[in-house]
């Protein structure tokens, strides 16, 4: 399952560069014969887009497990197929005892930079570990600060506290790792009157 969401995000960065081209080919003056390459090149990568996800939805649905567990994943509001897709193949792949473990390999834990005794800036994330997973989770914990009661209700608390959005962000992040991992190592759904969840 790796190798297709790889592939999926492949084809998706290579749909978004000609999608850019044929902008820019627009804004310009157009010529016909590249703008034409352009429409064609871009159908074809949808179309296959469309089918390597058919086949990952294939795969997932042949396989009970793995299609309980994406249902489990899901029930997170702010956790959507592509969220729930690699976090499944990411927890699948790897054996994590913790979800700080898996914050931590996602590289969404706070790292201090020092020289000596001296601490250079604020702490940030330390970015370690897939960069595509967690430009997705960023994605998804933007919509969790609306719609999920403990993702938003940690952002805004934050916000309240004089954190910059950044920060606040990171932590949303970080509590959606912690709430996917709570589901799928309990393997029960996500429930919002939970007080500590994760």
């Amino acid at each position: 399952m790796l190798a297709a969401l790889s592939r999926r995000e492949a084809i998706a960065q290579d749909l978004r560069r000609e999608r850019n081209r044929l902008e820019k080919q627009q804004a310009g003056q157009p010529v016909v014969l590249v703008q034409s390459s352009l429409e064609d090149s871009i159908a074809f990568l949808q179309q296959q887009l469309k089918d390597i996800e058919r086949q990952i939805d294939r795969h997932i649905d042949s396989h009970p497990d793995l299609k309980g567990d994406e249902q489990l994943l899901q029930s997170i509001p702010a956790v959507g197929e592509k969220v729930s897709t690699q976090m499944l193949s990411l927890l699948r792949s790897r054996s994590f005892d913790t979800a700080e473990q898996l914050a931590a390999y996602l590289g969404l834990v706070p790292v201090e930079r020092q020289s000596g005794s001296s601490l250079l800036g604020r702490a940030r994330l330390s970015k370690a570990g897939p960069a595509k997973l967690r430009a997705t989770l960023y994605m998804a914990a933007v919509v969790g600060t609306r719609y999920n009661p403990h993702v938003k209700a940690l952002y805004e608390r934050l916000l309240a506290n004089g954190k910059p959005k950044m920060a606040a962000l990171g932590a949303a992040m970080r509590k959606l790792v912690h709430l996917c991992f709570g589901v799928w190592k309990h393997q029960q759904p996500y429930r919002a009157d939970l007080v500590n969840a994760a």
